[in-house]
C-alpha cells in the first residue's frame, strides 16, 4: 500500500502554518512599535536642535533681519536628520524656509501606515518677558521620511529573516516530538498489519507501545486486540459446528444469527425484511448414493445456483448439510418474499449432471417476515424454520410462509403478476374509449381511454382493484407504456382522417416517478405527430403522491410538450379536500368530477356544488363523470358544468365501435 501524504508531511504543514499566521501577526505588532520608538528620538532630537537656535533666531527676527535668520537656519543642515526647516508667521505666513537636499520619496501607503514625515513646531518669543507672552514666530522641522523609511525596510528585513527561522527550528521540533510520539507508534502497528500473513489475522495481536496506555493510540491497540479475540472465538465456533460443510465457505448459524440480530438492532420497528430457510431433500436423500466428491460437487453447484440469484445486500448462510438461510433485506413485502423464493425454487429444480448421472433436486422453502412483535434473532430464524417444516409436510417442492394468510395474499399478487405480463405478450388488452359530450349542445367534446382484459369467455372488463393491485406488484409501469403507444396510435390514426378529437389517457402518480416517462412519451407524440392539445392526461390518485414537486416538474414537462393535463376522481381518494394544497400548484387544465358526487344528484349536491365553487375560483373545467339520468344533466348545467360522460349518452365501447359511433357525430 502507498502513502501519497504521510502524516508526518500533514503535521508539519500544520505547524508551520500556524507559525506563520502567529509570526506575521506579532512581527506587524512588533514593526510598529520599533517604528513609533523611531519617530519618538527623532522628534526628540529636532526638539533638542531647535532649542540651540531658538534664541538667536527669535532675536533675528525680533529685529527683521533676514540674513541672520537664514543664516541660522541654514546652519542647521549638518544635523543630518533635517531635510528642510521654516519659519512660520502667526498668521500661517511662511517668512522663511530652508531645504537641506532634495528630499526622496517614500511609497505612499508606507507614508499614511506610519504617518511620514515627522515634524515639530517649536515657537520662538521674545526676549522681553510680558505677563501673556505671544510668540513672534513658529519654527517648524520636518525629519527626513526616507532615513524612516530605510529603518523600516531593515527592521522588516531583519524580523523576517529571525522569526522565521525561529518558526523553521520550532516546527521541526515539534513535528520531531509529534512524529516520535505520535506517528512513529501509527507506522509501526500499519506496517505490521500489512506485512502480517493470511494465517495468522485471526490470532494475531498488537503490542502496547510504550507511553501508550492511556491515550487514543492505547485504545487503538486495545480495541484491535478485543475485536481479534472475538472473531477467534467465532472462527473457532464455525469450525467446530461447521467442519462437515466448509467447502461452501459460507456463514454457519451461529454467525447468521449475528447477522441478523444487527439487522433486527438496525432497522426501525416498522420496517420489514424477510428470512427463508431452504431445505434441499436431495441433498439428504443423497447419503449413502453419491460419493463424497460427487456430494461435494453437488452442494458446491447448488449454492452457486442460490448466489447467483441474490443481490449483493442479500446474505446467505448454511445452517447445517442440507439447509440455508437467506436474509433478504430487500424483501419487503409478502410478493417480494414469494418471489425470490419462487425464483430460488425454480433455478434448483433444474437438472443436474454428476458424471453421467442426471439428478433434479427437490427442496422445500419456509419464509418469516419481519412483523410488529420484538422478536429475537433466534426466534425469527425458528419461525422461518417452522414454516419450512410445515412446508415438507406438504409435499416436494413447498413454499410456506409462517402466516398463512401472507402466503395466500402473496400466492395471489405473483398470480396476477403473471397474468399481467403474459396478457401484454399476448395482446389480451385493448382500449375502450368512452365519449364527453359537451351536454348544452350535445356535440362531441372529447373520449377517455379505458383499459380493458380480454377474459376467458372473449368478453372485455378489469376488475376493480386493478389499477391498485398493478401499482402494488409493480407492473404499473408496463401497462402505462402499452396504453401511451395505442392511444397515440389511435391519435395519429384519427388526425391522418381530419378528426382532431382530444383523447384523454389515465396515468397513475406511480408512473410520474419513473425517470423515463417524459422521454418516452415525448418520443411517442413526435413519433406520431400528434397534435398539441389533443393528448390529455388524467391524474389517478390510487396511490399517495409522494415527492409532488418532482410530479409537477414532470407535469409542466409535459404541458411544454402540449399535454392538457386533468385531475381524474376529483374529491376521492388522495386528491380530495385534505390534500387539495398539494395540486393547488399542478399545471392541471380539468377537473374530473367523480362519479360517486354524481350519482347522488339531485338529492344530495353539496359536495357537487363544493367542486363546481372550486372550479369556478381556479378557473378550471369540469367533466362530471357517471350522468345516467336526464335530472342529472339538468343540474349540472344548472350549475354550469357542460362536460359529462355516462351512461346518459353511451357506455365505453370498443375503438371499432366508438368510429362507428362517431361517423354520424362528426358528419350529421
Amino acid at each position: 500500500m502507498h502513502v501519497s501524504r504521510s502524516l508526518t508531511i500533514k503535521q508539519m504543514a500544520t505547524v508551520s502554518g500556524v507559525a506563520v499566521i502567529t509570526i506575521c501577526i506579532f512581527i506587524v505588532i512588533q514593526l510598529f512599535h520599533f517604528v513609533q520608538q523611531r519617530r519618538t528620538d527623532y522628534a526628540q532630537q529636532m526638539e533638542n536642535i531647535a532649542h540651540t537656535v531658538r534664541q538667536p533666531l527669535a532675536e533675528s527676527v525680533l529685529k527683521a533681519d533676514i540674513s541672520q535668520a537664514g543664516y541660522i537656519l541654514n546652519s542647521l543642515k549638518p544635523a543630518g536628520i533635517l531635510t528642510r526647516a521654516d519659519v512660520v508667521l502667526p498668521n500661517a505666513f511662511q517668512a522663511l524656509h530652508a531645504d537641506f537636499g532634495v528630499e526622496r520619496p517614500v511609497p505612499r501607503l508606507v507614508a499614511r501606515l506610519f504617518e511620514l514625515p515627522v515634524q515639530i513646531t517649536v515657537p520662538l518669543y521674545s526676549i522681553e518677558r510680558t505677563a501673556s507672552p505671544k510668540p513672534l514666530a513658529y519654527l517648524v522641522l520636518q525629519a527626513d521620511s526616507w532615513r524612516v523609511y530605510q529603518f523600516i525596510l531593515s527592521t522588516v528585513s531583519t524580523m523576517v529573516t529571525t522569526y522565521f527561522l525561529l518558526a523553521l527550528i520550532l516546527s521541526v521540533a515539534i513535528s520531531w516530538c509529534i512524529n516520535r510520539l505520535v506517528v512513529h507508534p501509527l507506522r509501526d502497528i500499519s506496517r505490521e498489519l500489512q506485512a502480517l500473513p493470511p494465517q495468522d489475522i485471526l490470532t494475531h495481536k498488537l503490542e502496547m507501545p510504550a507511553l501508550h496506555h492511556d491515550d487514543e493510540i492505547g485504545i487503538l491497540v486495545r480495541s484491535y486486540n478485543r475485536n481479534q479475540q472475538v472473531l477467534e472465538s467465532v472462527h473457532d465456533e464455525m469450525s467446530r459446528l461447521t467442519t462437515h460443510f466448509t467447502l461452501t465457505d459460507l456463514p454457519n448459524r451461529t454467525l447468521f444469527l449475528a447477522l441478523l440480530e444487527q439487522q433486527l438492532n438496525m432497522v426501525a420497528d416498522a420496517e420489514s425484511f424477510t428470512v427463508l430457510v431452504v431445505r434441499i431433500e436431495t441433498l439428504l436423500e443423497a447419503n449413502g448414493v453419491l460419493t463424497d466428491e460427487q456430494r461435494d460437487t453437488l452442494v458446491l453447484t447448488l449454492v452457486e445456483k442460490i448466489r447467483g440469484l441474490l443481490d449483493e445486500s442479500t446474505v446467505l448462510a448454511q445452517l447445517g448439510i442440507s439447509d440455508f438461510a437467506v436474509l433478504a433485506k430487500k424483501a419487503n413485502n409478502p410478493f417480494r418474499a414469494i418471489r425470490l423464493a419462487r425464483n430460488l425454487m425454480i433455478r434448483l429444480n433444474q437438472p443436474v449432471t454428476l458424471q453421467q448421472m442426471q439428478l433434479r433436486p427437490n427442496a422445500n422453502i419456509g419464509i418469516a417476515q419481519r412483523d410488529n412483535a420484538s422478536l429475537s434473532a433466534s426466534e425469527f430464524l425458528s419461525r422461518a424454520i417452522s414454516a419450512m417444516m410445515s412446508a415438507r409436510h406438504q409435499g416436494k417442492n413447498q413454499i410456506l410462509f409462517f402466516d398463512p394468510l401472507l402466503a395466500e395474499r402473496a400466492q395471489k399478487r405473483l398470480t396476477q403478476e403473471h397474468d399481467i405480463l403474459q396478457g401484454l405478450e399476448e395482446e389480451r388488452f385493448a382500449l375502450f374509449l368512452q365519449p364527453q359530450i359537451n351536454m348544452s349542445t350535445g356535440e362531441l367534446a372529447g373520449a377517455e381511454a379505458l383499459l380493458r382484459m380480454r377474459q376467458a369467455n372473449g368478453s372485455y372488463s378489469l376488475p376493480e382493484d386493478f389499477v391498485a393491485n398493478a401499482e402494488e406488484i409493480g407492473v404499473i409501469g408496463a401497462l402505462g407504456r402499452w396504453v401511451f403507444e395505442e392511444s397515440c396510435r389511435v391519435l395519429a390514426s384519427w388526425q391522418k382522417r381530419g378528426i382532431t378529437l382530444p383523447l384523454s389517457v389515465n396515468i397513475s402518480v406511480l408512473q410520474l416517478r419513473e425517470p423515463n416517462v417524459v422521454m418516452h412519451l415525448q418520443e411517442l407524440l413526435q413519433r406520431h405527430r400528434i397534435a398539441p392539445g389533443s393528448f390529455v392526461l388524467e391524474i389517478t390518485e390510487t396511490a399517495q403522491p409522494g415527492n409532488m414537486e418532482l410530479a409537477m416538474s414532470l407535469l409542466r414537462e409535459l404541458k411544454q410538450m402540449g399535454v392538457a393535463v386533468a385531475l381524474d376522481d376529483f374529491g376521492m381518494g388522495y386528491a380530495n379536500l385534505n390534500y387539495l394544497h398539494q395540486f393547488k400548484s399542478l399545471p392541471v387544465s380539468k377537473l374530473k368530477m367523480d362519479r360517486s358526487f354524481v350519482s347522488a344528484l339531485p338529492d344530495d349536491d353539496t359536495m357537487v356544488k363544493i367542486v363546481a365553487a372550486i372550479a369556478e375560483i381556479t378557473e378550471l373545467d369540469v367533466i362530471a363523470e357517471g350522468v345516467e339520468t336526464a335530472e342529472q344533466r339538468d343540474w349540472l348545467l344548472a350549475r354550469g358544468i357542460t362536460l359529462g360522460q355516462g351512461y346518459l349518452y353511451d357506455e365505453a365501447l370498443s375503438l371499432l365501435a366508438f368510429e362507428k359511433w362517431l361517423a354520424p357525430v362528426l358528419h350529421p
